[in-house]
């Protein structure tokens, strides 16, 4: 008889185990928020919002809510002119660029401009217009 509970036993903890998984899976998903633009000029992940000024406590309340923004400001002082976004994105307000990650490649030089998070945050600065000139300072 006890032969015949092993494949129950075993089948209870088989299908346990899926929908713990499955599970998981949501609860990942669910994390792996991608950025987007709710408003011109403004990029937002599920953490943070910022604008050319940075990351903004009043864009991250108003766009992910207060209690998001209460998490994100709460955990002490940071650099809110220069951040990394949940895909990886890296954004500098000094420079006014987005760029694909905030790595240095073996030769010291930074990771390549992503156009399209520069372009959203920062818009099209006038040829030849120092960054500090193209945000109005």
């Amino acid at each position: 008889m006890s032969g015949s509970r092993w494949p129950l036993a075993f089948g209870a903890f088989g299908a346990f185990a899926a929908f713990a998984l499955f599970l998981a899976a949501g609860t990942v998903s669910a994390r792996a928020v991608d950025v987007h633009s709710p408003a011109a000029g403004v990029l937002c992940d599920g953490y943070i919002c910022a604008d050319k000024d940075g990351v903004s406590q009043g864009l991250t309340e108003r766009y992910l809510g207060k209690k998001i923004a209460a998490r994100t400001f709460s955990r002490g002082p940071f650099d809110h002119s220069a951040f990394t976004f949940s895909n990886g994105v890296f954004c500098d307000v000094k420079e006014c660029l987005c760029r694909e990650d905030r790595y240095f490649n073996a030769k010291g030089q930074r990771s390549p401009v992503s156009a399209k998070y520069t372009r959203l945050l920062f818009g099209k600065p006038a040829a030849g217009a120092s960054c500090q000139a193209a945000r109005g300072q």
